[in-house]
């Protein structure tokens, strides 16, 4: 009998169901996760076409340059450069703190929560200091 009031009792853990996606709050480790993998698919999937048409566009002619000067000094190229900035630095400081825990460094539960939040105020100033060369501020 009292095993089964005990049962009763525990908690019960189930999957979120998509509407709730949004209030689910994530730790911070869990939020670095999440966006070292956008990062990454950011970089693969629109990073290097990017990056291969502006070295295409660059090295062709001088019209062609002229087309690169065009795109990589508009708006919504700095945007796209922006963002890939941001997936850039941010891939690469969630990567050194992944090969830290690789290695045992920090795996305990505060220093990972700590390492994450470090992480995350990194790449947040890194890309601030990118954006404001990006648009010019110096």
């Amino acid at each position: 009998m009292a095993d089964i009031a005990a049962k009763k009792a525990r908690p019960q853990y189930r999957n979120i169901h998509v509407s709730q996606i949004l209030s689910y709050r994530l730790p911070p480790a869990g939020i670095v996760s999440i966006l070292h993998r956008i990062s990454g698919a950011l970089l693969f999937l629109l990073g290097i076409p990017f990056i291969l048409y502006l070295l295409q566009q660059s090295l062709t002619s001088e019209i062609s340059f002229e087309t690169y000067r065009a795109v990589v000094g508009s708006v919504p190229g700095k945007l796209v450069l922006l963002v890939l900035g941001w997936a850039f630095i941010h891939h690469a400081v969630a990567g050194i703190r992944y090969l830290l825990l690789d290695r045992h460094v920090g795996i305990q539960k505060e220093a990972a929560r700590s390492s994450a939040t470090v992480v995350l105020g990194i790449t947040a100033a890194l890309t601030v200091v990118f954006a404001l060369k990006l648009f010019g501020a110096f």
